[in-house]
């Protein structure tokens, strides 16, 4: 079996050395240096300097894998699944990209490929819990509070990114949607602002983000339903100040005779700032609550997911939650578990019970746990 991963950032090192334990792995990315520390980590792996943005090369550089992996970062991510499906191979999807997935349902059929998309943690393991008690209760509320953040606070943002800085920024930007009694509302990022207390964490804020995105569609029958994204307090001021002043524009502006676009030069200032290196000890924490009806009970489901930085393997803990949902997935393609033909986002595997408790299982082999408590 041939699997091909499309880019070798942070979590796509964890996702293809994951995978290299079964499979015949070989990695893509523009970044030699990238590369070069994934094959450090494990020489089985092949590795290949590609530019990924040469949608027409496709052709040539993949057609001999049996599944494609696509963790580029998120401003390409629209055009390179369409690229991998026009292809006819089966994909998993973790670049989060801003356009709506479901638009490439229809292709995905016509070229037969299976379409796992924004199978992370959040979105990914929210969605899937989601869809799982989607099939058992009727749901009327669903909140998940989710973030990564490191051991370590250094001032003044107190954060650090396994992403790329302007798929964080975007996250920032782009307007938050959320519903509630049906209705879909739209507020600024960075919104509704709530210090909240977590056992494992302390206090946290945490904030409005458009994090929802596919169960706005295909979960539309909920209510109430919101996401928002947790930070030490704090970081909202200085993210909003900044968002203010200008630093993420988008539209280019002269200096010293030169055309500069902010957003970029912004992205550029904070990568070395936010870059979360290989050794930076972090944690992802993440709470899930669903309310409703169980068998004409009142219930609420409640998941609780505190991963910390592993030494052993120096992996992190986003790399290990949102990478190795990924690759539970594929394990689940390959094992033939789901094979329908479409654009699935997590929700709509969840609730398949076979794949839930096997993606749950695989991830507990890896020591990501996740807490149920029902009330």
């Amino acid at each position: 079996m041939k699997i091909g991963i499309l880019g070798a950032g942070m979590v796509g090192r964890a996702i293809a050395t994951d995978l290299a334990k079964n499979y015949d792995v070989t990695s893509f990315d523009i970044s030699k240096h990238s590369l070069d520390l994934l094959q450090r980590k494990n020489s089985n792996i092949k590795i290949k300097q590609a530019d990924l943005g040469e949608f027409y090369q496709y052709e040539n550089w993949f057609t001999e894998f049996d599944i494609i992996v696509s963790a580029v970062p998120g401003f390409m991510g629209f055009n390179t699944l369409e690229s991998i499906i026009r292809l006819g191979k089966n994909v998993v999807d973790i670049s989060f990209f801003p356009e709506n997935a479901l638009d490439l349902d229809a292709l995905a059929k016509q070229f037969n490929v299976t379409a796992i998309v924004d199978c992370g943690v959040a979105p990914g393991m929210s969605n899937l819990i989601l869809g799982y008690y989607n099939s058992l209760m009727h749901i009327d509320e669903f909140e998940c509070m989710v973030g990564g953040l490191p051991k370590i606070r250094i001032k003044p943002f107190e954060y650090k990114a396994p992403f790329s800085p302007i798929d964080v920024i975007e996250e920032y930007t782009r307007p938050a949607r959320y519903v509630e009694n049906s209705n879909i509302i739209t507020k600024p990022a960075l919104s509704d602002p709530e210090l909240l207390n977590f056992d494992e964490a302390g206090t946290l804020e945490s904030f409005n983000t458009d994090g929802l995105r596919s169960i706005l569609y295909t979960m539309s029958h909920i209510p109430n339903m919101k996401e928002k994204t947790l930070r030490y307090p704090g970081h909202i001021q200085l993210i909003t100040a900044l968002k203010q002043a200008g630093f993420f524009n988008q539209q280019e502006i002269m200096v010293n005779g030169n055309k500069v676009k902010p957003m970029d030069f912004t992205a550029a200032l904070l990568f070395d700032s936010w870059k979360l290196k290989e050794e930076d000890e972090e944690f992802t924490l993440m709470k899930i609550i669903l309310k409703g009806s169980l068998n004409y009970e009142p219930t609420t489901i409640e998941y609780t997911l505190f991963d910390e930085y592993d030494k052993e393997t120096q992996t992190s803990s986003m790399s290990r939650t949102t990478g190795y949902t990924c690759t539970a997935a594929v394990n689940m393609l390959v094992q033939k578990l789901f094979n329908e033909k479409g654009v699935f986002p997590p929700e709509l595997i969840g609730n398949n019970k076979d794949c839930f408790e096997f993606i749950m299982k695989y991830l507990e082999e890896r020591k990501v746990l996740y807490r149920k408590k029902v009330y």
